[in-house]
């Protein structure tokens, strides 16, 4: 029960983080950061605890009676296992109305950058969360954006703010040179999308791994279970312990 606790701990602040895009009139929407944004309606708070309670209540049935009908192999080292795992994932995700891992990072980009003013400190807090994440810069595109900055500041000779469309223009151009030069595409955009999830889900099933020894050992200390010995981590079908 430890290990399969564990990760529906994970889908549970999932849930609790979503209600803030899922239930706009409930929350402060992403366009109310903008300075033509409308301020959202008021409502009680007693009133508007009680529906997101109920709203993640209900979502979080749904993702318990998914999860009790789908296998998942513990096993980050296997490609197959961990394709399997992010699908399970997304199906859940769909079926309980909950965001993508790429949805919740561009909401998280929107909420922590919405208040800063200049590209650099932008590219600073943006590498930050990269890190926070466990997200690897494996080819130093960041290095070569940062260098980019420098170069559209040495020309028009300020930082460059984020409101200077021309400043901006320029920069999105140098942007653009080096997304060529390492071949990236908009229009191959959901093909990074679903490598994200895959390096996400990867990194989730490594966590499980890792868990799961100390969750097994946890249980192996109750008096019904002292004596059976421990399974083998691939062997392990957390829908028998939901």
């Amino acid at each position: 029960m430890a290990l399969a606790s564990r990760l529906l701990s994970r889908s549970t602040r999932q849930l609790c983080a979503g209600q803030v895009v899922l239930r706009p009139k409930h929350a402060i929407p992403i366009r109310c950061f903008a300075k033509e944004g409308v301020a959202p309606t008021a409502l009680k708070g007693d009133q508007v605890l009680k529906d997101i309670f109920y709203e993640v209540k209900n979502k979080l049935e749904t993702l318990i009676g998914f999860l009790r009908k789908e296998k998942i192999n513990i096993d980050p080292e296997d490609p197959v296992a961990v394709s399997e795992y992010a699908k399970v994932m997304n199906s859940v995700r769909q079926k309980a109305n909950l965001l993508s891992e790429s949805q919740i990072i561009k909401f998280n980009i929107e909420v922590e950058t919405h208040e800063i003013p200049d590209a650099r400190t932008y590219l600073l807090k943006l590498k930050e969360m990269r890190v926070k994440r466990g997200l690897i810069n494996e080819q130093g595109i960041e290095d070569l954006q940062m260098a980019a900055l420098d170069k559209v500041e040495k020309e028009i000779k300020k930082p460059l703010m984020r409101n200077d469309k021309k400043g901006i223009a320029l920069l999105t151009a140098e942007f653009d040179k080096i997304n060529q030069k390492f071949g990236i595409r908009k229009e191959d955009l959901p093909k990074y999308k679903e490598q994200l999830e895959l390096k996400i889900a990867k990194a989730q099933l490594e966590e499980l791994k890792k868990d799961a020894p100390e969750a097994m050992e946890t249980q192996k200390k109750r008096e019904e279970f002292k004596d059976e010995e421990m399974p083998s981590m691939k062997s392990l079908d957390i829908r028998n312990f939901i």
